[in-house]
């Protein structure tokens, strides 16, 4: 039985900060906003994994934060945007002004340890951010597009102190995440 995984920094500590960024939202038609109990800054999606591999994906985890040799550091999360265009919404984000440096390079030492084991490349630009909501239809899209351009909220300073390897469970109350690895900074 596969696992659904990817790598990520754990923004929890920000629940809070993170609810209040997502209020404006709000009985948004055809937004469906993100549980901030399970933020989390994605570095590396893996997808469907066999659970055999986990091991392995630990170790290569390791070994990346070892390539990156990045120090626990504070991201400030501040800012929405949009995935992919204003104009065609599928996700609006939460962005990162300080710590992208530190967080792109683990990116980039993540994806080349696990592309280096046999996981597919990303196919676009890393971005880092944390999903506020998704966008099942475009009822609210003006709202949605007027909100980002009118407004550059303020999560707060998170300290980045170690990387998980997480799960994904999908339910009908949405997907659960419980990190299965972690490797500290």
């Amino acid at each position: 039985m596969g696992k659904r995984l990817f790598v990520s920094v754990d923004c929890r500590p920000l629940a809070d900060a993170i609810a209040t960024v997502q209020e404006p939202f709000a009985d948004t038609p055809g937004l469906r906003p993100t549980d901030p109990e399970q933020a989390h800054l994605t570095l590396k999606f893996l997808g469907d994994t066999p659970a055999g591999r986990v091991e392995e994906l630990a170790d290569a985890l390791t070994a990346a934060l070892e390539d990156a040799a990045v120090d626990p550091f504070e991201a400030h999360l501040a800012g929405y945007g949009v995935f992919p265009s204003r104009e065609y919404i599928s996700v609006v984000w939460l962005g990162v002004e300080e710590g992208t440096e530190e967080l792109t390079r683990l990116h980039e030492a993540v994806e080349a340890r696990t592309t280096e084991i046999g996981f597919d490349p990303e196919d676009q630009a890393f971005t880092p951010h944390v999903t506020l909501a998704r966008m099942d239809h475009a009822g609210g899209k003006e709202h949605v597009q007027r909100i980002v351009r009118e407004h550059a909220p303020e999560a707060g300073r998170l300290a980045v102190e170690a990387v998980h390897l997480t799960e994904s469970t999908l339910t009908d109350d949405g997907p659960v995440y419980e990190d299965i690895a972690s490797v500290e900074l």
